[in-house]
């Protein structure tokens, strides 16, 4: 499928042959099934270095994988995002130090603390450990569809995610969020912590971008991926 495929060599550096085309609007309701690969990719990866290393050890190479896999696409977000709505007053003076390409100091922190909050969560993950790298990837892939959905992009002139604002995102794009929703149906009780983590951070994150900013970007996304990945793998990790 060429919407998959083009969902997989946007947001991973997977290596899928020559790309055949970019298809923006038509491959956002694959980001959640991108997502899923890269979950089993973790989840393959972190059964390996297991077999060699204690936890800790393997949480912090599970980190740097999912870094890897994704050709720091997020982490660069997350950067540009922090240094802009933290730094700069006005909403141009934020768009403008998002665009520029140098990391300050708010940024290298968000990164830092985003690192060490995935390293948390992994490491605390114990019971059905698996599933979770697996769905984990997909939610946060797939929570960034409600930003394209509710949020106008705030770059009209061009930037990394204009192509994918064309026209407003129906209901329907949301049908990949579906399969790791089933799937945490496998974690019991746990399924309602983790969808409610889900759903209360995305409406945190993007109610703090429309008051901050009243509109969204691509790096913009890219950070909501990572604090959603944080924040679910620490969910995953909550002991009771």
């Amino acid at each position: 499928m060429k919407q998959l495929r083009s969902a997989i060599q946007f947001l991973t550096i997977i290596p899928l042959g020559k790309e055949e085309g970019f298809f923006p609007e038509k491959m956002l309701p694959y980001f959640p099934l991108a997502g899923l690969l890269i979950g089993l990719l973790l989840a393959f990866f972190d059964m390996i270095v297991l077999q060699f290393w204690p936890a800790p050890v393997a949480a912090v190479l599970d980190t740097i994988f999912l870094v890897i896999l994704t050709g720091a696409l997020h982490m660069d977000g997350l950067c540009d995002t922090a240094d802009g709505l933290y730094g700069g007053g006005t909403k141009e003076k934020a768009l403008s130090i998002m665009k520029d390409s140098r990391a300050g100091a708010i940024g290298v922190v968000a990164v830092i603390c985003c690192f060490a909050l995935k390293y948390a969560g992994l490491l605390g993950i114990d019971c059905n450990r698996m599933i979770l790298l697996i769905i984990v990837p997909a939610y946060a892939r797939g929570g960034t569809l409600f930003g394209f959905k509710f949020l106008n992009y705030g770059r009209p002139q061009g930037g990394t995610g204009h192509a994918f604002f064309h026209r407003k995102i129906k209901i329907s794009t949301f049908w990949g969020l579906l399969i790791p929703f089933f799937l945490s149906l496998l974690l019991g009780w746990k399924c309602i912590l983790l969808n409610l983590c889900f759903l209360t951070a995305v409406a945190v994150i993007l109610t703090f971008y429309k008051k901050r900013i009243g509109c969204i970007t691509g790096d913009m996304l890219g950070a909501m991926t990572e604090i959603l990945e944080a924040l679910l793998f620490l969910t995953g990790a909550i002991q009771i």
